[in-house]
């Protein structure tokens, strides 16, 4: 199956400062690919807390300050609540297939949901938005309170969840999922505000391909890569990826140089890696500090992109159960999972959604 069935396009909203956010990620599928027909995962502050998946069909904790501050009561809760999910988002792939006049193939439905906290100025905001087949289906606008449908499938599912529907997960988004926040913020204090630095190395396919920047093992995830030519930042011929996450929580980010060597070695190109961690990092591009494994009529990989690709695609694979393209765009989503703002649910399951 191409990659691009799986396609969903979803922002990881990188907090600085006091930020913090709450964010639940869930895929359904149709059958015919080896990966459950549903997931869901949630995490805090990027950091992955609690997971779901229709093969287990257990919510999990990822992390132990989760574990050892909920009960049993909140696992079965949640369990319960996600086994629905999953039923309604089998209900809501067919939905959509009909909509979009699909009658077979692989296809996705996804939501996106959550909230941000910044403990330091008191702002706050949350997020809800769906996809099918790797793209956008409908949106929730929280300063109108509606829903926007950029695709005329989606006009159906506007004009049912406009009115009540959108002012419940406007309160939850903005209430209920703020409160949980801040709990599992707590709960993860240490955590979730520890600093740990990037290692930073340059990597080189082969002699005459772009030298990358590559700054890993950092957390909390905001992190700015930057090439410079004679202390004078770049902003041609640089081409900055985007954050992944490595499978020890933290992670990731490279920058890749497009000039071509005998330029490169005529000036004096540096890296400059800034990260709330410490001092930024300045390494200066020089022959004898670029890392390859390169070797003539050889196939090229290189361990400190390959391998660290591998691991952030096999973490975002569960995540969402596809292939994510992480992207800086303002889009958001925490789903509003129950009727009642005030129970005890922390909003890792929606009602019926009945698109």
């Amino acid at each position: 199956m191409k990659a691009a069935a799986l396609l969903f396009i979803i922002s990881v909203h990188l907090v600085s400062g006091g930020s913090h956010s709450l964010q639940y990620f869930y895929t359904g599928v149709t059958r015919g690919i080896n990966f459950p027909e549903f997931t869901d995962v949630g995490l805090v502050d990027g950091q992955p807390f609690v997971y779901y998946d229709s093969n287990t069909r257990q919510m999990i904790p990822k992390v132990d300050w989760i574990k050892n501050n909920e009960g049993p009561d909140y696992w079965n809760s949640e369990t319960q609540n996600l086994q629905r999910e999953e039923a309604n988002f089998k209900v809501e792939i067919g939905t959509l297939m009909q909509r979009f006049n699909h009658s077979s193939g692989i296809h996705t439905f996804q939501r996106m949901c959550g909230c941000e906290w910044d403990d330091e100025t008191g702002a706050t905001d949350g997020y809800e938005q769906f996809g099918y087949d790797g793209a956008d289906f409908i949106s929730l606008d929280l300063k109108s309170t509606s829903y926007v449908a950029p695709v005329k499938e989606a006009l159906i599912t506007k004009q049912k969840w406009d009115g009540a529907e959108a002012e419940r997960r406007k309160n939850y988004l903005t209430q209920t999922c703020l409160d949980w926040l801040k709990k599992y913020v707590q709960y993860g204090k240490i955590s979730l505000k520890r600093k740990v630095p990037p290692q930073v190395s340059l990597l080189q396919t082969d002699p005459s391909s772009p030298v990358v920047c590559h700054a890993t093992g950092f957390y909390p995830d905001k992190v700015k890569i930057s090439w410079q030519k004679d202390r004078k930042e770049l902003h041609e011929d640089v081409d900055v990826g985007e954050t992944l996450p490595n499978h020890d929580g933290t992670f990731q980010k490279r920058a890749k140089l497009n000039i071509a060597p005998d330029v490169w070695k005529k000036n004096q190109f540096t890296c400059v890696v800034e990260h709330k961690s410490g001092d930024p990092i300045h390494m200066i591009l020089t022959e004898e500090k670029i890392r390859t494994n390169y070797r003539p009529g050889a196939v090229v990989a290189i361990p400190g992109i390959v391998a660290g690709l591998m691991v952030a695609a096999l973490v975002v694979i569960a995540v969402v159960v596809g292939v994510v393209k992480v992207v800086k765009r303002r889009s958001g989503y925490k789903k509003a999972n129950q009727s009642d703002a005030g129970s005890n649910s922390s909003g890792a399951a929606a009602q019926p959604l009945h698109a």
